[in-house]
């Protein structure tokens, strides 16, 4: 039970520091979908997420405005289409793609997730077809979100799969060349992905979940940094571990909210309620956002020496915080650290102290990885699977979830300025070394796991 206090604490967090609920996403299965005549699997498809989520928008926007809690996003999560799909072209994936799209305009969502694969140990028939198919996929659909697993700790890395979507991120950005490769922005590369995401772009319902379930994620850096500065305002001798128990109490309450929602919206919905996520999803807007967090800790900026031990501080109150409020966190539940959407990390890859290399050693500790990063678009196809394979040995090797989501953004250089607009903000294109990772990249195989996929 919260104390008056705590009430009064959380309706603040309401009113003045950008609390919300990020994100109400509802997981469907599509595998009673299957069928071999590809018009009979997408006809199923429709009727399915239409009887699932015709009630979605408005359910959370009644349990929203009944406690005053904006839920900012609807969204949809379905079965990796590789899986519910198999044996499809990518012609007719892409056909299947539109079909998400159309649907999800019709019950007023705003992504759908799934396009999906998880080849972390070997590439099917149906997982090929939907690679192949991405680019067109993203580029001709609105609302459509592609995941792929390529790496996990028990599986090692999946070079050839690797490799293959380094190819298949530059012709993403090829085809939406005119929107600064905004396809990019829809497609993330994972290690360790988990079946329970609510955010965008990762989300897609794990073939182990229900038939339909509510997964929610709840943002809240702003409440997290005016948490802080009350604290510093009020006792200006806190030290560090004092700090990280605010932030857990924070996290806690935070948590609370989002779990509230949740369960009331599946509830309304009649499907079972999932998990929280408490991911610190910043927004473009000031004051959301996690590099502010950052200065209230002490630091110039994000991305100066002491950023990744920040970070780690941070990461793990948030996971504390959330653990002891919910027996239901799930997702990916920590700190992301997206460039374009964050207004304070944007500001700080613009002035050269966020570099390439820096965002990787910060995404050893981080809930994501290399999260909205744009890079020249000349950068050749070896040199962004160079850049993943980085990223997945983080994961893989630290037993933890790692992803890439790297946009090229064609006709642009380091230095330049791109807009995607909305949530996606505008970026800076960092400068990457490109060249003398082909040869490595092009061995393919896979590499193999670290002895802990041994430990049952």
């Amino acid at each position: 039970m919260l104390t008056e206090r705590e009430v009064l604490s959380t309706i603040e967090m309401l009113k003045n520091e950008h609390l919300d609920v990020r994100t109400v996403t509802l997981g469907i299965s599509l595998l009673e979908c299957a069928s071999h005549i590809p018009d009979i699997f997408r006809e199923r498809l429709r009727k399915r997420i239409l009887s699932h989520a015709k009630d979605l928008v408005r359910i959370c926007d009644e349990v929203g405005d009944k406690y005053g809690i904006p839920v900012v996003n609807k969204r949809i999560s379905v079965s990796p289409i590789a899986v519910a799909a198999a044996g499809s072209s990518s012609s007719e994936l892409v056909k299947t793609a539109m079909i998400m799209d159309e649907v999800a305009g019709e019950v007023g969502i705003d992504f759908i997730g799934g396009f999906s694969a998880l080849v972390e140990k070997g590439i099917a028939r149906g997982d090929l077809s939907l690679i192949e198919a991405v680019p067109e996929a993203l580029a001709t659909t609105e609302r459509v979100c592609s995941s792929i697993n390529v790496a996990s700790t028990r599986a090692g890395i999946n070079m050839d799969a690797v490799y293959m979507m380094g190819n298949t991120i530059r012709r993403a950005a090829e085809a939406t060349a005119s929107a600064g490769g905004l396809a990019c922005a829809k497609l993330c590369i994972f290690a360790n992905i988990p079946q329970d995401i609510p955010f965008m772009a990762g989300a897609y319902l794990g073939v182990g979940e229900p038939d339909a379930v509510i997964n929610v994620g709840v943002s809240g850096p702003g409440v997290v940094k005016k948490a802080i500065d009350r604290a510093l305002a009020s006792e200006k001798s806190l030290d560090l571990g004092r700090l990280s128990e605010i932030i857990k109490r924070t996290a806690y309450r935070v948590t609370r909210v989002g779990e509230l929602i949740g369960r009331e919206v599946a509830g309304n919905l009649g499907v079972p309620f999932g998990v929280v996520d408490l991911s610190l999803a910043p927004t473009p807007n000031v004051g959301d956002s996690v590099g502010e967090i950052f200065q209230s800790l002490g630091l110039g900026s994000i991305g100066m020496p002491g950023s990744t031990a920040l970070l780690a501080m941070l990461n793990d109150a948030v996971k504390k915080g959330g653990a002891f409020a919910s027996s239901y966190v799930g997702g990916l539940s920590g700190a992301f650290i997206p460039v374009s959407e964050d207004l304070n990390i944007a500001t700080a890859a613009k002035e050269g102290i966020l570099s390439i290399e820096k965002l990787e050693a910060l995404t050893s500790v981080c809930s994501v990885g290399l999260d909205m990063v744009a890079i020249p678009g000349e950068t050749s196809a070896e040199t962004i699977a160079a850049i993943i394979a980085d990223e997945m040995a983080i994961g893989v090797i630290n037993k933890k979830t790692t992803a890439a989501r790297l946009i090229p953004v064609p006709g642009k250089r380091a230095g330049d300025k791109v807009f995607f607009g909305g949530l996606l903000g505008e970026a800076t294109i960092i400068p990457v070394r490109d060249g003398g990772s082909g040869g490595f990249v092009r061995m393919g195989g896979r590499i193999p796991a670290p002895i802990q996929s041994l430990v049952n």
